[in-house]
């Protein structure tokens, strides 16, 4: 898959009135946002191609397109950036399944979240009807809240007095949302369920932002996640991620922006307290007018981009002491065939499968071994179902599918001893992931999926190194661009200094990437959020580019 992108010409010296560091879809949102209001944009890529952890690639072999970083559409699903902007005039197109995922537990037992509701509530009843009537009332209890979140989501965080005043000038039921949005997923689960197949089949999205069964905030995160996606589905874009942050390509060309790929920013240049271009690897000095705006990730950007000599030392200091969250480790797979599974045929159509013990203590154990530099013995496997949701994907007759290692260590610090009694004695994780990879393939052969390993045409494994390396934004291999944390999160993200997605030292740079609110996944939040100040500050009227704008006014 290729873009139609602009090369810088040498001989250009026009200036841009912003000049967006990153074309991930965070970047790309806010370029579109800015060239729909009028300003001239220049977008600077360092990787060879758009899409930053939205990028579709030949990972395996020729013609098995995997999404290399993201799959599933879900937090996006309430984003108005499709219809504000029609991508679908620009080729973007959703698949939307119907089972949206399953979790399938080693006794061949399973729970699927189907698009109805209904359907869910039938699948939870075979381990508790209790359960099953829980999870109707608290999904309809989103239903209700369901406006309040996409504004919350789409505007950028009100200060944390101000969200507190709200709540106390309200219903005693807004303190008990701020008591549940602390709570621990272990605490959330044990809260509401009976069953240890539904605390799991719940509980798990907390571990996709590296928060452990008992770390603050937890149960707030598995609770919007799943009624998300019981809302809206766990959606594929069709042909592969890439072709979302290709759709925002194409409707920036249409407002005149430009895209340069392969183009490192190694500084931004401040003159007078002010963002005046940005310099490239190759020496290169591009001019800007009003302002810079970049996705990478806060350290980089600050420590880095503009110097810490340009800002006060507690920002220095706040910003040094990010914490980043645990990293991941990706295992993609070209079959020659069709997967089989112990759970039987009727989860063949999921979107994607969480395979997992049905215990929140093999949560604990996992996120105990990967914070003291351990690999887990039985690491928890998202799995993406690549060519089952999208055929497109692959040749006919072949299929194509990703494991998503959720909370392996940055660092390997001790050996590992595995069930088959081999020994890794290297914490070189090019040494190791491949070995690692090989148990983690015989464990879901032999716990979830029978006969794996003798349809692998070519297996491909990234660790956290790999990632780190092919994605800017992707610091110490992890998925988050900062730990999805309490104190960093809302009006503290990525710090409360710049929690408003502006560098109050250098007031025309600004932050539009997921280390600011709401953060990780796929949502194109950041960016438009991010949009919604810097078009304030210009003094450019919000009810001309946005439909959600409350909170900016």
């Amino acid at each position: 898959m290729s873009s139609s992108i602009s090369s810088l010409s040498s001989s250009s010296s026009s200036e841009y009135d912003a000049i967006i560091i990153g074309a991930g879809h965070n970047g790309l949102t806010c370029a579109c946002y800015l060239a729909k209001a009028g300003l001239r944009v220049l977008v600077v890529e360092q990787y060879n191609s758009l899409g930053g952890m939205t990028i579709t690639e030949e990972v395996t072999l020729p013609g098995f397109r995997s999404d290399v970083h993201a799959f599933g559409y879900q937090l996006a699903n309430l984003s108005p950036v499709p219809n504000e902007l029609n991508l679908e005039k620009f080729g973007f197109e959703l698949i939307r399944p119907e089972i949206s995922y399953s979790h399938v537990f080693p006794d061949r037992g399973y729970i699927s979240m189907y698009r109805n509701v209904d359907m869910t509530v039938k699948s939870i009843e075979k381990y508790s009807k209790k359960d099953a009537r829980t999870w109707k009332r608290m999904f309809d209890k989103y239903l209700e809240a369901k406006k309040s979140i996409i504004s919350t989501i789409n505007s950028p965080p009100l200060s944390l007095s101000s969200s507190i005043a709200m709540m106390e000038k309200k219903s005693p039921s807004d303190l008990d949302s701020y008591r549940s949005s602390l709570q621990s997923m272990r605490s959330w689960c044990n809260e509401w369920f009976e069953t240890e197949e539904a605390k799991v089949m719940f509980g798990t999205f907390a571990a996709f932002v590296s928060l452990s069964p008992d770390d603050a905030g937890g149960g707030e995160i598995a609770y919007l996640f799943s009624s998300i996606i019981q809302d809206s589905g766990n959606n594929v874009v069709k042909g592969g991620f890439l072709n979302l942050p290709l759709a925002l390509s194409k409707y920036l060309q249409s407002k005149g922006g430009r895209i340069i790929t392969n183009s490192k920013v190694t500084k931004i240049i401040i003159k007078e307290g002010k963002a005046v271009g940005v310099k490239l690897t190759s020496g290169k000095e591009i001019r800007v007018k009003r302002l810079v705006a970049s996705s990478a990730d806060p350290n980089t950007l600050l420590l880095r981009l503009i110097g810490e000599e340009y800002l006060d030392s507690r920002t220095v200091a706040s910003i040094k002491g990010l914490e980043w969250g645990d990293s991941i480790l990706a295992i993609y797979l070209a079959l020659d065939g069709p997967v089989e599974y112990y759970a039987g045929r009727e989860v063949i159509p999921s979107t994607q499968f969480h395979l997992s013990p049905q215990t929140l203590d093999f949560f604990a154990k996992l996120f105990y071994e990967c914070r003291g530099g351990k690999l887990p013995s039985e690491p928890l496997a998202i799995m993406s179902n690549d060519s089952v949701a999208d055929p497109s994907r692959i040749p006919s007759g072949k299929h194509l599918l990703k494991f998503l290692i959720l909370s392996v260590p940055y660092k390997v610090n001790s050996e590992y001893i595995t069930p088959n009694d081999w020994t890794s004695t290297s914490r070189d994780w090019e040494q190791i992931k491949d070995q690692y990879s090989d148990h983690i393939v015989d464990m879901i052969s032999e716990k979830y999926m029978p006969k794996l390993k003798n349809i692998i045409l070519k297996r491909v494994v990234y660790s956290p190194i790999d990632f780190e390396k092919k994605h800017g934004t992707s610091v110490h291999g992890t998925l988050s661009c900062g730990a999805v944390i309490p104190y960093q999160s809302k009006s503290m993200r990525p710090i409360p200094q710049l929690a408003g997605y502006k560098i109050p030292q250098v007031p025309n740079i600004y932050l539009c990437g997921a280390g600011s609110h709401p953060g990780p996944g796929v949502s194109m939040a950041p960016g438009r959020n991010a949009a919604q100040v810097i078009l304030a500050d210009l003094n450019l009227d919000p009810d001309l580019i946005f439909q959600y704008s409350e909170q900016i006014r």
